[in-house]
């Protein structure tokens, strides 16, 4: 027995709505066109969700050689580079874009500014694949800063026209650290007029901030390689809540939980709820009795599907999607 008597859930946590719609993505394609169904990279970073649709029939790659000619082709929520982009489409394949909309939004961006003549500066991780997806929009002229040291050395070609542009599921503290120091070094430098970190990652890290100081240890439910979950645990450590990340309930650790009356927990946006609901049910084994949901923001943003996989839920067919006939001369 250990000293948890209550856990506090996090409001919001787990999945957003771009998550949600890379998912379905995948799974309507298996359901429409049997499988296997080729995806680049993982749809999103979660060992459970990944590991269910390989069950599914989903054959996850990281290079196109190896998507044999023909097949159908998904491109992962963290977005991919503009050569990916054209190679796929040379090599034939049926591709769906499970790109989040606001990771889009992003590669639009640079893409308009680009034309404009600016360069850039993108805050984000080196490696990460949303990362390299959104440098890959350009083949020169977009410079990579991870941290304030970066933004002293970093040495773009020309500053009159100088855009910053951020990977979407970054410590929103960190960013603004790195912005302002950007700023001071670039004074005109132009910002994205709505900052490119995403509305699930704010949210679920002012959530944190909420939680972390009402208890006396976080658990995080989230994936090694999920950016925003490890963003929500280094959160808490800085708040000085000790906090944990758990790919699932069979990684708790009883000793975490001695002298801890109460619990905190939340999970990353690529987390399903089923995690979350087995870890609470390991907690109250331990001892936990109350479970409380905190107050939060409702998320009700919904993306739309790729056409050629919207289905009509009365029928049960696709939806045909057609463009009303242009007028004009």
């Amino acid at each position: 027995m250990v000293g948890a008597k209550e856990i506090l859930l996090a409001e919001p946590r787990g999945f957003c709505a771009g998550v949600d719609r890379a998912i379905e993505i995948v799974e309507r394609a298996l359901a429409k066109f049997g499988a296997p169904i080729y995806v680049r990279h993982e749809i999103v970073h979660n060992t459970f969700v990944v590991n269910d649709l390989k069950t599914k029939g989903a054959i996850f790659i990281e290079e196109l050689d190896d998507v044999p000619a023909g097949a159908t082709l998904v491109f992962s929520a963290h977005g991919v580079s503009k050569a990916v982009q054209e190679e796929a489409k040379a090599r034939g394949f049926s591709i769906f874009d499970a790109t989040c909309p606001l990771v889009t939004k992003v590669h639009v961006e640079v893409a308009k500014l680009a034309k404009e003549g600016y360069e850039f500066l993108m805050i984000g991780h080196k490696g990460h694949p949303e990362v390299e997806g959104t440098m890959g929009q350009l083949s020169e002229g977009i410079h990579l800063v991870e941290d304030e040291a970066d933004v002293a050395t970093v040495a773009p070609r020309q500053t009159e026209k100088l855009a910053v542009v951020t990977q979407t599921t970054l410590s929103v503290d960190d960013a603004a650290g790195i912005m302002a120091a950007i700023r001071a070094r670039f004074p005109q430098v132009r910002e994205p007029k709505q900052q490119d970190i995403c509305y699930a990652t704010q949210n679920r890290q002012d959530a944190v901030k909420v939680l972390a100081p009402q208890t006396d240890v976080l658990i995080v439910v989230g994936s090694p390689t999920s950016s925003n979950s490890n963003r929500l645990r280094e959160l808490a450590d800085r708040l000085g809540t000790p906090a944990y990340m758990v790919d699932n309930a069979g990684e708790l650790k009883e000793e975490w939980f001695v002298d801890a009356a109460r619990v905190g927990l939340t999970a990353g946006a690529s987390a399903p709820e089923v995690l979350v609901n087995e870890v609470i049910a390991r907690i109250k084994q331990l001892g936990a009795v109350a479970v409380r949901k905190m107050d939060g923001i409702e998320e009700t943003i919904k993306f739309p599907l790729p056409k050629g996989l919207k289905i009509d839920a009365a029928t049960g067919l696709e939806i045909e999607v057609r463009k009303a006939p242009e007028t004009g001369h």
